[in-house]
């Protein structure tokens, strides 16, 4: 029962510092910060941005990324997210100049402690929607799923935090990664003066030449600080039979989605474990062989969003279940964030345990997969423990 971690994807360019050397320069709204479990990238700066238009995004990323090597960058990288909703627009750019360092989890330096939050008790918690409201949303979507409209919807929450200042970006990004240093940590702008934050414990989907790895997440459990619970609790959830229902749903659409790709496509049976500081999740990681060097990582990525992990199925439905019960827009949460270069190689995480901070507001997200045996009250406890990731992070409570 230990953190899952995958084969490296490609071999950085240059190593320009080490891990938290790049954690603690990192910049709002000038710089991109991604930490993998197989390196560190921070991104200054911006020399190219992705052209909206028509063209379909893989191929708007490979001209974008191939008119930079022509104007003479040796090896330029796109970074950034996007959002659930893929009409939308992303915020990808390819960044003046990219430094990379192997992984937090090797750097030592990282289990140097940090200042508690300051200004803690001053920030103001406001849930959207109510604890009472989302439970009775739940409650409205398990009728449907048990009436046979649909198989299962992932509902979210937020809470908005305001306080007498901006949020301090730097010092919540260095909380995040500190606190999973092997996960997937990031801090990139958003669109539209956001910046998207977070610490999410899932990729989607990683390139590597001819091999692909995609680690889907689904089926969760909150961490317990009494060892024997939790080693009880996660026990429970390797044999829940609503979790791994859910998780089998994720997994059909993650095989059944990459396998057009693929000349070799490996789906382990069951289920094995990951945890973070705050859950346990059912992790499944799913390895394979591209037919066409020529599919980069974000043409697998794009195939893949949304996974029934952030959306449900079938897609359609849940997308219009999402619209009609969450009474705000999701923006970049349950898209993803991550990079990708020239050669097609790159890693995509799932935004999820992420903020969005926008002037003096931060706005926290959670989510949970119901299905048809769900409960409110199962799913509002569980969006509750997620929020605990970031909300330790700000130093507030729920």
């Amino acid at each position: 029962m230990t953190t899952s971690v995958h084969e490296p994807v490609t071999t950085p360019p240059e190593v320009t510092g080490t891990a938290t050397a790049l954690l603690d320069d990192y910049r709002p709204h000038s710089d991109r910060f991604l930490a993998t479990p197989h390196r560190t990238l921070l991104g200054h700066g911006i020399a190219a941005e992705l052209p909206h238009d028509k063209r379909p995004l893989g191929q708007r990323v490979r001209a974008l990324l191939d008119d930079r090597r022509r104007a003479g960058h040796p090896d330029p990288v796109v970074m950034g997210a996007l959002p659930f909703d893929p009409a939308a627009p992303p915020a990808l750019t390819v960044p003046e100049n990219v430094r990379w360092a192997p992984p937090l989890r090797e750097d030592p330096l990282i289990a140097l402690p940090v200042p508690p939050p300051e200004n803690a008790a001053d920030w103001q918690v406001r849930e959207v929607p109510a604890a009472e409201e989302y439970g009775a949303a739940v409650a409205a979507a398990v009728a449907r799923m048990r009436a046979g409209e649909f198989d299962k919807v992932v509902l979210a929450r937020t809470l908005e935090l305001t306080g007498p200042v901006a949020p301090d970006l730097p010092a919540m990004l260095r909380r995040l990664a500190r606190r999973d240093p092997a996960g997937y940590t990031f801090a990139v702008p958003s669109g539209a003066g956001r910046t998207l934050i977070g610490a999410s414990p899932e990729l989607l989907v990683a390139r590597r030449g001819p091999t692909l790895t995609a680690n889907p997440l689904a089926g969760s459990a909150p961490r317990s600080a009494d060892l024997a619970e939790d080693v009880r609790r996660a026990a429970a959830l390797l044999e829940s039979p609503k979790d791994l229902h859910e998780h089998a749903v994720v997994v059909a659409a993650v095989r059944a989605a990459l396998a057009p790709f693929c000349s070799r496509l490996d789906v382990p049976e069951r289920p094995t474990l990951v945890r973070t500081a705050a859950m346990w999740h059912l992790s499944t990681t799913v390895t394979g062989e591209l037919a066409d060097t020529a599919t980069t990582a974000l043409d697998l990525a794009s195939a893949l969003h949304p996974t029934p992990a952030v959306c449900g199925t079938p897609t359609d439905v849940a997308r219009a279940v999402i619209a009609d019960s969450e009474p705000f827009d999701r923006g970049a949460y349950t898209g993803m964030v991550g990079w990708q270069n020239a050669d097609g190689d790159g890693e995509w995480v799932v935004t999820i345990r992420c903020a969005e901070a926008e002037g003096g507001l931060l706005r926290l997200f959670a989510g949970a997969g119901v299905v048809a045996a769900s409960s409110p009250e199962a799913e509002t406890a569980e969006t509750g423990a997620k929020f605990r990731t970031f909300l330790n992070a700000v130093g507030a409570s729920l």
